[in-house]
């Protein structure tokens, strides 16, 4: 029967050998050695052996091979063939305009070479008059690619050529997320992908800004423009003293054997973008700059010319500390007249994005738009609001909000033409963060999301946003359209409510006010929330926080020039201002309570739809501010201060203790004059605050 079943097989595959032996066939599982054996005639004109085994009928094969199911071959001849099929050329998706552009004639090689002559243009030496050999691609594939695209400014050199000169500097430009995770995983120590997809990664020494190290070129021009001096974020260096900055940071990147490089945009606004060029030495910081700026489309990219700033990020490359102006191995640099950021010392990426919103705060008011350190949403009938407030006040909880649309979360501008968000993703803090508190933010930490210095299980790598073992401010960037009622394009007409909010510890505001112009101003420019400090002696006690326009660390001008443009741009727009304290009431921290969220969240839908203008008001003493007798949801007895402490003289007491710390922080800007009649401004803005 054996033999039968061999000689069957023979003539099958036409004289191929297939078994050799009975021992091979013997050495089958029995289970498929019984079902031969069990084989027997079917009725379908198969010929059963003597011994019952029946003769399979098949098909010749063609040119004498053995039949099998297996498709055809592949067309390389290589392991590289083959990898080099797996992926196809990427094709713009964005259909053309029909607007003219100074590249639309010119042919794809020819855009390539303009390209890559832009960024050798940017990443020219000073000294040596000379830009790298820039090649478009990652170095560990060039060896086995063609160098297609190839460009290198040359101007006659005024020293020596230099050993960096004779080396191709190869851009990773604009690569996707995939593209940034396969470089960030393969070359970046501590980057791993977590169970939900986002890519985790480390700032290194500093897991936040360096706002004492972060200097401004003073020249001219920026000495009569930008603020300086007491309570300026703006620290003086030369012009020298920054080229010699640009000069270390450049002659780092261009050592390395691959840069990044993105060009992108700010300002959803087309009529007032800025075209933006970051030249980075990690993934990471790619990565998180794709998220965070907006993305051009590739009709976009192909025509973005030359960018209006520029950042070079050397990353952990210190500066060198015997240069004057520095205090420390890092510096941000800022220089407005060449439009250029340097960063030494620090990989925190954060650095990249306040940068870029300090430059906006310079740029936009020069075109009489206001930048803006807030929150925006906007209502199904078209109704937008702007949120203000420091962190801990709710600004990101309260603006983001499932019955209305999301403008942006964190920088904004104010223009003729409405509200447009500055960027093109959010920079989320994660401690202690879950899906019940924040369901938007734990949903949009997927694939493409940055997740910086968060500590996660080795081996399922589930993050655990409670712990702090590398630092307290763990962050998410992701693009904004990870949420899902974001507004794209990010852009709305022009405000109807303007809400500073502040977490006041002290429990003495009303949780709700409405304010004039002068007193918005007012409020504006002092920035204020309160802190709950540090346990001493076994007692705690709030500390007052001032923040100018809701963001001092970013702006460039004085304060009251921005309060100005803001009273204005109400003033003409018809935009209400309001002052909610989502703090405390009945007593301090330790012994009033929280404002309830729910009652907070009353209070903010009253102003969203119009029913708080038509309450009746009555005005508080010292800070003399506006404050209704009811609102729908929100107990009366909170809405006056007073009512709610038991200890009425405590109240006064704490009252005039706030009411002073308010006066004194407004001492720094009383002797500041804006513009035309800015004598009579101050003094109106002055009148607003507390009188005592």
């Amino acid at each position: 029967m054996l033999q039968q079943l061999f000689e069957h097989r023979r003539e099958r595959c036409h004289g191929l050998e297939v078994f050799n032996s009975e021992a091979f066939f013997w050495s089958f599982p029995h289970f498929l050695i019984n079902n031969f054996l069990k084989m027997a005639e079917n009725g379908n004109g198969n010929v059963a052996t003597e011994n019952g085994l029946a003769k399979i009928q098949t098909q010749k094969a063609l040119n004498g091979i053995c039949h099998d199911d297996s498709g055809p071959t592949v067309k390389a001849k290589t392991i590289d063939e083959l990898h080099s099929l797996q992926t196809k050329k990427s094709a713009p998706s964005t259909p053309n305009t029909g607007i003219s552009s100074p590249f639309a004639s010119l042919s794809e090689q020819e855009r390539q070479q303009l390209q890559l002559q832009s960024i050798s243009a940017s990443l020219a030496s000073l000294t040596r008059e000379t830009g790298p050999k820039v090649v478009k691609g990652d170095p560990a594939k060039s060896q086995s690619q063609k160098v297609e695209h190839v460009h290198h400014v040359h101007v006659a050199p005024t020293i020596a050529v230099s050993d960096s000169a004779l080396k191709f500097t190869h851009v990773l430009y604009n690569l996707s997320p995939a593209e940034l995770y396969e470089q960030a995983i393969k070359y970046e120590k501590g980057s791993f992908v977590t169970s939900n997809g986002a890519l985790a990664t480390l700032s290194g020494a500093k897991t936040g800004r360096s706002p004492r190290d972060k200097r401004v070129v003073k020249d001219d021009v920026t000495e009569s423009e930008l603020w300086w001096g007491k309570g300026s974020p703006n620290i003086e260096m030369d012009e020298e003293t920054f080229l010699v900055n640009r000069e270390r940071a450049v002659d780092y990147l261009n050592s390395l054997d691959k840069v990044f490089v993105n060009d992108q945009f700010l300002n959803w606004d087309p009529e007032n973008r800025i075209k933006v060029r970051i030249v980075s030495a990690r993934a990471y910081h790619s990565l998180f700059m794709h998220n965070m700026c907006i993305r051009p489309s590739p009709e976009e990219l192909e025509n973005f010319g030359t960018p209006d700033f520029t950042i070079y990020n050397a990353g952990k490359f210190p500066c060198n500390r015997f240069t004057h102006y520095m205090t420390s191995s890092t510096s941000i640099d800022l220089n407005l007249a060449r439009r250029e950021m340097v960063i030494l010392g620090t990989q925190y990426a954060g650095e990249m994005k306040k940068g870029l919103f300090s430059v906006m705060h310079y740029l936009m008011p020069k075109r009489q738009i206001l930048s803006l350190h807030s929150g925006c949403n906007m209502g199904k009938d078209g109704d937008v609001a702007l949120f203000f407030g420091l962190s801990g006040t709710g600004k990101t909880t309260l603006s983001t909000d499932h019955n209305r649309y999301l403008i942006g979360d964190d920088e904004h501008c104010w223009s003729e033409n409405g509200v447009s968000n500055i960027e093109g993703g959010c920079y989320a803090k994660c401690i202690d963060l879950s899906r019940e508190k924040e369901p938007d933010i734990w949903n949009a930490i997927r694939f493409g999301t940055v997740l910086e210095n968060v500590v996660f299980d080795e081996h399922t790598r589930e993050v655990d946003y409670s712990d702090k073992s590398v630092t307290e401010n763990t962050r998410a960037a992701y693009p904004i359209e990870y949420i899902p009622n974001a507004k794209l394009p990010c852009v709305g007409p022009h405000p109807k409510n303007v809400i500073l909010l502040a977490c006041d510890a002290f429990g003495v505001l009303p949780p709700v006010s409405k304010l004039n112009l002068a007193q918005t101003m007012y409020h504006f420019i002092s920035g204020y929330t309160a802190l709950v400090a540090g346990t001493e002696d076994g007692i705690k006690e709030p500390q007052a926080t001032f923040s100018a326009c809701f963001g001092a660390a970013f702006i460039m001008l004085h304060p009251t020039k921005y309060a100005a443009m803001l009273a204005e741009k109400m003033e003409s727009h018809g935009a209400t201002g309001w002052l909610v304290n989502t703090g405390w009431s009945g007593g301090s921290y330790g012994t009033g309570n929280r404002i309830k969220l729910s009652y907070t969240r009353k209070i903010i839908d009253a102003i969203h739809n119009g029913s708080l203008l038509k309450a009746e008001y009555k005005k508080s003493k010292i800070f003399g501010l506006e404050t209704p007798t009811a609102v729908e949801g929100v107990p009366s007895e909170i809405l006056d201060p007073v009512n709610a402490w038991t200890d009425k003289h405590a109240y006064n007491e704490t009252l005039l203790k706030l009411a002073g710390l308010f006066r004194k922080n407004f001492e720094t800007f009383t002797n500041y004059t804006i513009g035309k009649g800015g004598d009579n401004l101050t003094e109106e803005i002055l009148a607003a605050g507390p009188i005592f």
